[in-house]
């Protein structure tokens, strides 16, 4: 090995490193996106299913999906009633990654049924 040639291989180590430190940054953001856009699902199912609910019960469809979709956690970001379903939309923060975030959205459509 010449002179010149001495440490190269740390330098490669720790770019290798980096490499892979980033990678895994870069996983667990994907996994945490993952479980948020469940969260957002779940918290828009649940609350068209209450909202249905309510509708068929003669109560306000909407305010009932909007404050379930509050107690889990979402944003009601829309709610309307078509003939007998709701149709409900929320939003829920995304994980942070690298500085930047996103919303994940949740769809869902409830009602009695043909």
């Amino acid at each position: 090995m010449s002179r010149g040639d001495r440490g190269s291989a740390s330098l490669l180590v720790v770019a290798l490193t980096g490499v892979v430190l980033l990678l895994g940054l870069a996983g667990a953001f994907l996994t945490a996106t993952g479980a948020a856009h469940r969260r957002a699902q779940s918290a828009a199912d649940l609350a068209a299913l209450a909202g249905a609910t309510a509708g068929q019960r003669g109560g306000d469809a909407c305010a009932v999906a909007g404050q379930v979709a509050d107690r889990n956690g979402a944003q009601s970001a829309a709610c309307h009633v078509e003939g007998n379903d709701v149709v409900v939309r929320v939003l829920i923060a995304g994980p942070e990654f690298l500085g930047h975030s996103w919303e994940l959205v949740g769809q869902a459509r409830a009602g009695p049924g043909p």
